[in-house]
């Protein structure tokens, strides 16, 4: 079960995290074979950790996911499900990332 924001609970639907990882992805080199394994991952990563699980910790996990997968589509979700509101919430979220994601220069 998941528990959204509302306190409303519902089904974990994979596909309903495929569609969003679908959508942050559209014109990127993402396979549907990479999304239904990252919808598998998101899903089983949810029924390790308990028979109810927030939606922050699903969106949490698909952004995970998306950070090693793609970039961008990585920042798309994370401008939708964080609710990025200005240009500068899209640089922050963009230099979080590169610093987590680029070894460091000497």
């Amino acid at each position: 079960m998941v528990v959204k924001r509302s306190g409303q609970r519902q089904p974990f639907d994979r596909a309903k995290v495929m569609a969003g990882v679908r959508a942050a992805a559209k014109n990127r080199p993402v396979t549907s074979a990479d999304t239904e394994a990252l919808g598998i991952e998101v899903e089983e990563q949810a029924r390790l950790d308990g028979p109810e699980v927030t939606s922050q910790h699903v969106g949490r996990a698909v952004l995970e996911a998306l950070r090693t997968l793609d970039p961008i589509a990585y920042v798309r979700f994370a401008s939708v499900y964080k609710g990025f509101a200005d240009l500068g919430d899209f640089e922050r979220e963009v230099g979080l990332l590169t610093k987590s994601t680029q070894p460091k220069q000497h």
